[in-house]
């Protein structure tokens, strides 16, 4: 169609044609009933040649019969170069994997009532060679759901064990929890590979190793999740539920699923001094890992008086950026030899 010059002027041709491929062919006792899916390209809003102008029409072509057919679709350019740069982005997380890029730092878990330190979670990091470290926020949505983040979560299962056994050789005996994406607990070889991964540490017992799972994750199969978690607790993995509180399915995954630990998301932790209805949230959190025999911790404990409320309301068990930030690996032994808790939180021992 030439002496097109709006989107719009092509939309009566559209319909007409799409009215006619629609009109139902009778023959002999039978009528057919056909419809077409129709892609646009338009140019000059699409700067390309003739061969890309019909690439990027069948594109939208596609998209129309996604959409439920009977239709017709525009390509869109900028969605297109959305696409594009959302690709190299992939490219680029995966050859950072693949160049060793990704590094863990260690989050410490301490009680703040006795001062014992009770393990350290593993942060998975980006040493850009450009912008620095990245923090996990910039990169792992962008492979959420992909074949990717499994290859990836198994290098920080993998990963994490090798640093247990590191410091076990200097006479740290400190618990690691890991995040598993809900992807890779889903993935049917998952138990398999995590078998794999346990077996190239035969000096680390498996019960220092803690499995976070996301309480926002999407499970699909409550059951046969459950039954994957089971099969890895009986390896001597233990399970605790990250972010509790945060998503629609709080009391289901917390009554289903094997979980030993709950963990208290820092949302609610951050602002409990001057929220009520946070605070009363994790009262409510710390009551229910009572009843049921979980062991809670708090997430976010920013400041002294955080960690004294949560010790006020029967939390014992915290980690934060008023405790300790992410750190190093090499750096753990120091702080740990170093940590004591503060003077006021002793007082309520």
């Amino acid at each position: 169609m030439t002496e097109v010059k709006e989107t719009t002027d092509c939309l009566l041709v559209l319909n007409r044609v799409l009215r006619a491929v629609s009109t139902p062919i009778i023959i002999g006792d039978a009528t057919l009933n056909v419809s077409a899916s129709i892609g646009v390209s338009m140019y000059p809003q699409d700067h390309v040649d003739a061969d890309k102008l019909m690439r990027h029409a069948n594109q939208a072509m596609y998209a129309a019969k996604h959409a439920g057919k009977n239709r017709y679709h525009f390509f869109d350019p900028s969605l297109e170069r959305v696409a594009k740069e959302q690709t190299e982005k992939l490219n680029r997380i995966r050859t950072a994997f693949e160049q060793g890029e990704f590094v863990l730092h260690y989050q410490p878990k301490v009680n703040m009532r006795t001062g014992a330190v009770v393990g350290a979670e593993a942060l998975i990091r980006w040493q850009h060679p450009v912008h620095g470290l990245l923090p996990p926020a910039d990169f792992l949505p962008m492979i959420e759901n992909l074949p990717l983040s499994i290859t990836i979560g198994e290098w920080v299962i993998d990963t994490a064990l090798t640093q247990i056994a590191t410091w076990q050789a200097v006479g740290l005996n400190l618990p690691v929890s890991v995040n598993i994406a809900a992807i890779q607990l889903q993935d049917e070889f998952f138990l398999k590979q995590l078998s794999k991964i346990l077996a190239l540490h035969p000096e680390v017992s498996p019960n220092y190793l803690d499995l976070e799972v996301l309480e926002t994750s999407a499970v699909h199969n409550m059951v046969q999740v459950a039954e994957t978690m089971d099969s890895c607790i009986e390896l001597g993995l233990s399970f605790s539920l990250d972010d509790f509180g945060t998503g629609y399915s709080s009391l289901t995954y917390f009554r289903k699923l094997p979980t030993k630990m709950i963990k208290i998301d820092q949302s609610f932790v951050r602002d409990m001094l001057e929220d009520a209805d946070d605070l009363a949230i994790i009262k409510g959190v710390v009551e229910l890992t009572k009843a049921f025999q979980r062991t809670v911790i708090a997430e976010g404990v920013e400041t002294i008086e955080h960690g004294t409320a949560l010790l006020q309301l029967g939390c014992d068990l915290a980690q934060g950026y008023g405790i300790a930030r992410p750190m190093p690996a090499i750096e753990i032994p120091d702080w740990v030899a170093n940590w004591r808790p503060y003077d006021s939180w002793q007082t309520l021992s």
